[in-house]
């Protein structure tokens, strides 16, 4: 039950960048992925399948001297404690900032990471010079967080790690519990005491069990912000979208996020639905970032793109098209919210 109501440990923050590469396609935008694969079966497997569902790969580097997903790690003791240092690093860590394609990053509007790439000090160094490139030739930068469990840890290390690509981005999409994890333990009490304006009679037997539907203000949330924002998304599953401009906050109601399905397994591949969504309208809709009423309408749009996904197996298969997500936007939301 922890991916229910985890007040401990984490919710699994989400999936490789390629999930989200192609469900943006699949909802009618173009995609292109950028990194580095061993000259292996599981390299040619990964770009096989994103061939398959019409992702462009041109950026995707094949070396023979590196292995995909296989880190070669070498284990020693130090003051009686077992430490472990990395000898040779797997293909996807391995990028070099000579390899990136500039032909890509200038055809890219949006260019998508999230934070597991800072954790490798190589593609750390390639990430930024691709963040230059892409601001340069006139690119917005959207940073996904997806905390990886590591950076769990400690919420000073953490913040520290991400600090220099958050300020970097233009777009931040987190969830509620790395939001509430970001800030201090003073905002988990405010939430946690909050009551709302309607309750049924059971309320107090209840209260424990029942979602948190708090919106922060700006103003909690300012410790975060910097001036470069043009947005921040805070999700919470397919049940809300907090959003937060330099103008204007808000938030956008959808649906709990239940299984109703005997096939769903995996509700990861929904938050990188979500997130595909969110891509795909800006790119098309570039009067979201002044025009509240127009982004509501289309948030609603990646809160059925993400509902889709978690209603059918994890996986690619789980991921919406964009006639299927529309016709289920228009079934949730009556015709003046479209």
């Amino acid at each position: 039950m922890l991916q229910w109501d985890p007040p401990e440990f984490v919710r699994a923050p989400g999936g490789p960048p390629s999930n989200v590469a192609i469900s943006n396609v699949r909802l009618g935008g173009r995609a292109a992925f950028m990194g580095k694969v061993g000259a292996d079966d599981f390299g040619d497997e990964l770009v096989l399948m994103m061939n398959k569902e019409k992702v462009q790969t041109r950026a995707v580097k094949f070396d023979e001297s590196v292995r995909t997903g296989c880190t070669y790690m070498k284990i020693k003791f130090e003051n009686g404690k077992m430490r472990t240092e990395i000898v040779k690093a797997a293909a996807e860590d391995s990028l070099l900032s000579s390899e990136l394609n500039l032909a890509v990053l200038k055809e890219a509007r949006i260019f998508h990471f999230t934070s597991e790439v800072l954790t490798s000090p190589t593609m750390e160094a390639t990430l930024f010079k691709a963040i230059a490139l892409s601001k340069k030739f006139g690119g917005l930068i959207f940073f996904d967080l997806n905390l990886p469990l590591p950076l769990w840890r400690s919420r000073d290390e953490t913040r520290e790690l991400i600090k220099k690509a958050w300020n970097e981005a233009d777009i931040i999409e987190i969830s509620r519990q790395e939001l509430e994890f970001l800030l201090d333990e003073e905002y988990y009490e405010r939430k946690r005491n909050y009551r709302p304006q309607y309750y049924a009679e059971n309320y107090e037997q209840t209260k424990h069990r029942r979602r948190d539907y708090y919106h922060y203000t700006p103003e909690e949330i300012s410790p975060l912000w910097h001036d470069r924002l043009k947005f921040l998304f805070v999700t919470d599953g397919t049940l809300r979208i907090h959003y937060y401009a330099p103008s204007f906050d808000g938030v956008v109601v959808g649906t709990e996020d239940v299984l109703i399905t005997p096939f769903t397994c995996d509700r990861t591949g929904s938050g990188d639905a979500v997130v595909a969504g969110v891509l795909r309208k800006l790119t098309i809709y570039p009067e979201m970032f002044k025009d509240q009423d127009v982004l509501e309408r289309q948030l609603r749009f990646a809160i059925a793109s993400g509902i889709i996904a978690q209603w059918t197996i994890g996986g690619v298969r789980g991921f919406p098209t964009e006639s299927a997500t529309q016709n289920l936007k228009e079934q949730v939301y009556v015709p003046s919210m479209w």
